[in-house]
């Protein structure tokens, strides 16, 4: 009887070892959800949210580390949240610039032209040119054009002409003034018809000439 209980026992050690782990199935032992996906993890694509930036081209930055990406010229640091790009305020490009570069983040003038274009003509920078009898310009560094306009003074006649090439107009006679419709000359008495006698104002040209009425030689022929 002794016999047989010592058999039993090494029954009990030996059997185990003959158990392989060919012989062991899922069915036996099921795997939770989380050990069966892990095997299959090299063909799914990496999630890089919170953990690092993509750019137009599909490079992968890390967090904190500054970048260029394809849409802009500005550069962005990676964040959690993701790219935080540089908005600077860029100086304005000046209205004659005829080379611009878009190199940076701000665009940046290269070469303004170096002339003024005034009423379809060009001229120098520094360059002095007369449009018209009237104006005196000048071509400034800035492009612009910077006009002066002669101001004329008040004609000393009633019949003031425009002679070419110049901006005011002139009295060719001298000064005068209207008494009635007649123009007579400034600094002299004019009798005008039998009765009256007339003289300008002193200076004031523009004004109807002061007459004094005399005794009418029309009268004195009666």
């Amino acid at each position: 009887m002794a016999l047989h209980i010592h058999e039993a026992w090494i029954l009990l050690f030996v059997l185990p070892g003959l158990v392989t782990p060919a012989a062991i199935t899922h069915e036996d032992y099921p795997a939770d959800e989380g050990d069966q996906t892990s095997s299959n993890d090299n063909l799914i694509f990496d999630d890089y949210r919170g953990k690092g930036c993509v750019d137009d081209s599909g490079f992968v930055y890390k967090l904190g580390e500054r970048f260029f990406p394809g849409h802009s010229n500005c550069p962005c640091v990676c964040t959690e949240d993701g790219p935080v790009c540089d908005q600077p305020e860029c100086p304005k490009i000046h209205p004659k610039c005829t080379k611009v570069e878009h190199n940076g983040c701000c665009p940046e003038c290269k070469e303004v032209k170096n002339f003024c274009e005034y009423h379809g003509k060009n001229y120098k920078i520094l360059e002095e040119f007369k449009p018209s009898p009237c104006e005196w310009c000048r071509c400034e560094p800035s492009n612009e054009v910077h006009c002066v306009v002669a101001d004329c003074a008040v004609p000393e006649c009633v019949n003031p002409v425009y002679e070419p090439e110049q901006c005011c107009p002139v009295c060719k006679n001298g000064p005068n003034c209207f008494a009635g419709t007649t123009i007579i000359p400034a600094g002299i008495e004019v009798k005008v018809d039998d009765c009256n006698i007339c003289h300008c104002h002193n200076g004031d040209w523009w004004k109807p000439a002061q007459c004094s009425k005399r005794e009418c030689q029309g009268k004195q022929a009666l």
